[in-house]
């Protein structure tokens, strides 16, 4: 039997190939820790983990405080790309890594039902 980290990484892989605009994903824990990824070599995964869930803190604190609600994502624009970040459940988040010309209507669909998904996975 595979394990939820297969899983997971299974459903990231299934998340790239479809949205070829997709270049790396990971789940990450709240914590800043690693769930699963499908990061290229290059990438240090550590970094991306610690960046991501001080990010979806941040933009949950930012959310709350000026009244907007529950946080949905963070999205993040860079003159090499865009970085995507989705809640999964209370305890993870789901990063993507776009190229810069990316869908982004195609990609925050994608993600939301690859979100669902994975949430059933924790």
């Amino acid at each position: 039997m595979r394990s939820r980290t297969e899983m997971m990484v299974d459903r990231l892989r299934d998340l790239q190939a479809g949205t070829p605009d997709i270049e790396a994903s990971a789940v990450v824990s709240v914590d800043g820790l690693i769930m699963a990824s499908s990061l290229p070599t290059d990438v240090d995964e550590d970094r991306i983990s610690a960046m991501s869930a001080a990010m979806l803190s941040l933009g949950d604190r930012i959310a709350s405080e000026l009244n907007r609600g529950t946080l949905e994502q963070v999205y993040i624009k860079g003159s090499n790309g865009i970085i995507v970040l989705m809640a999964v459940g209370e305890d993870a988040v789901l990063t993507v890594l776009a190229r810069e010309r990316a869908r982004l209507g195609l990609i925050f669909l994608d993600m939301r039902r690859a979100t669902e998904d994975l949430s059933r996975l924790l």
